[in-house]
């Protein structure tokens, strides 16, 4: 083992790293764009500057049988172009909300710590819309402190509607859901789950069945089931699927 390991760190380490090497971290996209490679979400960043898409990655979800070039080249009216009319007026809501919820947070340094996520449908050149979750955190802040980029993640939605908006802070227990009636934001507390429990979502994120995982955990059938009841009570879903999602969105796994 001690071998191995020494093998490994000789192998891995850098030697040596110049000054010019040092200014690649100001080419961030590099990281954007490895990132993408590594995930089977869509990514792209915003630049609210110039309202336009700085990046977009090849991911298909996002680009709804388009190019990442047509999509990079359409900007804004992407969503004008591919969003049902019905969810163009909830993106609306979403964003005013969203900047609204940013520009009354006191400290403008911590902005880049909080992270928003919500659901609308995509159509472009697909049969149907497909339901998207789509998360977004700042990337830049301006010297006033406005959000100047995003980083933006696409996904498919575990939700059955569109709304869903939550706002999340990195670090803390806390979350923020927008209630879409009342046109306020709701503090409310993350959700926490036994250890059985947590294991039980472990073991189904990796596609073992009710009876499999009893059978992991040394318990019966009717024991897992009791403990899926408590979980879905916990987050206040339906279903294994809608669980893991929001265990995933809300760090909890």
């Amino acid at each position: 083992m001690e071998n191995e390991k020494h093998s490994l760190l000789n192998r891995n380490k850098v030697k040596e790293v110049s000054e010019a090497d040092k200014f690649q971290f100001g080419n961030y996209l590099e990281v954007v764009k490895s990132f993408a490679k590594i995930t089977y979400q869509s990514i792209y960043v915003i630049d609210y500057e110039m309202m336009k898409f700085e990046y977009v990655s090849n991911n298909p979800l996002f680009l709804c049988g388009y190019l990442p070039e047509e999509v990079l080249e359409m900007g804004y009216t992407f969503y004008f172009k591919n969003v049902p009319e019905e969810d163009l007026a909830l993106l609306n809501v979403i964003n005013n909300a969203g900047f609204d919820f940013y520009d009354k947070l006191p400290n403008t340094d911590e902005r880049k710590l909080y992270s928003i996520s919500y659901d609308f449908h995509l159509k472009g050149k697909y049969e149907k819309p497909i339901l998207i979750n789509h998360k977004l955190t700042p990337l830049f802040l301006n010297e006033r402190g406005d959000v100047w980029k995003s980083l933006c993640i696409v996904s498919i939605s575990h939700k059955q509607e569109a709304g869903n908006v939550i706002i999340n802070k990195e670090g803390s227990t806390a979350f923020w859901e927008f209630d879409l009636l009342k046109g306020v934001w709701i503090a409310k507390e993350k959700s926490k789950l036994k250890e059985k429990e947590l294991e039980i979502l472990r073991l189904y994120a990796q596609g073992f069945t009710i009876n499999q995982i009893a059978k992991k955990m040394f318990v019966s059938p009717d024991t897992i089931k009791y403990y899926r009841r408590k979980i879905f009570e916990n987050f206040d879903v339906k279903n294994f699927s809608e669980a893991l999602s929001f265990a995933i969105d809300n760090k909890i796994i």
